[in-house]
């Protein structure tokens, strides 16, 4: 075939395969239906190689997982491209305990595979059902002291860069702490490795109305008394509602009657004690696999579009009492629009761009009616009153701290931009949270 031949023929059959990716659907929104996309083009590659074609030719778009942000991070004026067809184990090397799986793969989907392999990850989040790929752009997390956010368990890397680049990084290479967190910007994720230690038994067990008086003097030893310690709270009369505590298990270790003026349950409980337990996790002290126990709901449980918002903030944890303390004065504010308090801690991490960088944090996540102007008229007296502590917000989440703050707290955030230069010079990744939040340009 002669050169032009051959460039016209490569031409159709890479706008073929852009216009096939492309569908037109109806307006979407994400998973708990607060945000409506602004792009009706979703795109849907099923390859590598359809993945590098369609970023040559599609322009500026987003990577889009399980739709799991509750602000406009994932969101695009142009396209969005799903990574919901990368979503198979690759590969489990069982000599280097690593698994390698597709970016879009949702953690519920391979921990089982994982488990009768004799392998466990060192973490889960709350609800199995969102995406690695995902988790590690926004540093989502699980719970305890020496576990780090999600994706400090990754070791291993493949990406399409913005001009349809293959880049392959591990741990050891220093662009990948950058990359591994990088909120989508530098390219999208197409497999991601991840460190895995022998599978083991957990279970959990869940005590009510701890005194919040009790935290003073023992905030620390509360949450690392166990794997994963989970504090649940309204905020009302002072009152810790639920402890949820999750631990390997011990043969023949039988959990105490009390815990700090707290009471052992008696019946499994929902985080919000109103709500029926039946999608959550085992508790009681019943031994289960570490996949049926790290989170708080069942991998099995499909959530539906559930009418919530959610926003969370970091504070480290040497200031845990104080900053708990803090938020507790608004608590007469806070109370009416609320479904449920989580506080947790994460360990800390190297990743750049992480809340977690450098420094163990305490998690203090809002779980919100759906009350949006009266939950983003709240955040700012949140923030306010944190912002004594070097608070940082979830990626993902709902927060309306100032850019120039927000920049201030991230040590790297020039080295960061100079990655986005590397990677994808012309900002095919960016939009406009991007650009406000790392740039500060109004939008």
């Amino acid at each position: 075939m002669k050169k032009r031949e051959f460039l016209k023929t490569s031409v159709i059959f890479s706008t073929a395969v852009f216009f096939n990716s492309c569908k037109k659907t109806p307006k979407r929104t994400n998973w708990a239906g607060n945000l409506v996309y602004k792009t009706d083009k979703l795109l849907n590659p099923k390859t590598v190689a359809e993945l590098q074609n369609l970023l040559k030719i599609s322009g500026k778009t987003r990577v889009l997982g399980t739709a799991h942000c509750f602000n406009t991070i994932a969101d695009s004026e142009f396209s969005q491209i799903s990574s919901s067809a990368f979503n198979k184990v690759i590969n489990l090397d069982k000599t280097a305990q690593t698994i390698t799986v597709g970016a879009g793969i949702k953690y519920g989907e391979f921990c089982e595979y994982l488990d009768k392999e004799g392998f466990a990850l060192f973490n889960l989040a709350s609800l199995p059902h969102i995406s690695v790929a995902g988790a590690c752009a926004t540093a989502t997390h699980g719970s305890g002291i020496k576990n780090g956010c999600l994706a400090s368990s990754a070791v291993g890397l493949e990406m399409i860069t913005a001009n349809g680049d293959l880049v392959k990084l591990n741990k050891s290479d220093p662009d990948f702490p950058f990359v591994i967190h990088s909120l989508g910007v530098l390219g999208m994720l197409t497999s991601i490795t991840l460190k895995v230690q022998p599978t083991f038994k957990m279970n959990q067990v869940v005590y009510q109305n701890l005194p919040m008086s009790a935290l003073k003097d023992n905030f620390l030893e509360i949450m690392s008394s166990a794997y994963s310690v989970s504090l649940f709270t309204d905020w009302k009369n002072k009152n810790i509602s639920e402890v949820w505590i999750k631990d390997k298990s011990k043969p023949g270790y039988k959990h105490a009657e009390e815990y700090f003026g707290a009471k052992l349950a008696t019946k499994n409980l929902h985080p919000i004690e109103t709500l029926d337990p039946v999608n959550c996790t085992d508790q009681l002290g019943v031994d289960g696999p570490w996949y049926e126990r790290m989170p708080h709901f069942k991998m099995g449980f499909t959530p539906s579009s559930g009418k919530e918002l959610q926003s969370e903030y970091f504070v480290p944890m040497v200031n845990a009492y104080e900053a708990f303390m803090a938020v507790e004065t608004l608590n007469e504010a806070i109370s009416p629009h609320l479904m449920i308090t989580e506080i947790r801690s994460i360990a800390a991490d190297d990743m750049p761009l992480s809340p977690f960088y450098n420094k163990t944090c305490l998690a203090i996540h809002f779980t919100w009616k759906q009350e949006t102007e009266a939950v983003m008229a709240l955040l700012p007296q949140i923030e306010k009153v944190l912002e004594p502590f070097s608070v940082r917000p979830h990626w993902g989440k709902l927060f309306t701290i100032a850019p120039e703050k927000l920049q201030k707290s991230i040590i790297k955030l020039k080295e960061f931009k100079a990655m986005m230069l590397k990677y994808d010079p012309k900002g095919i990744f960016r939009n406009d949270f991007i650009d406000k939040n790392l740039f500060g340009k109004e939008v």
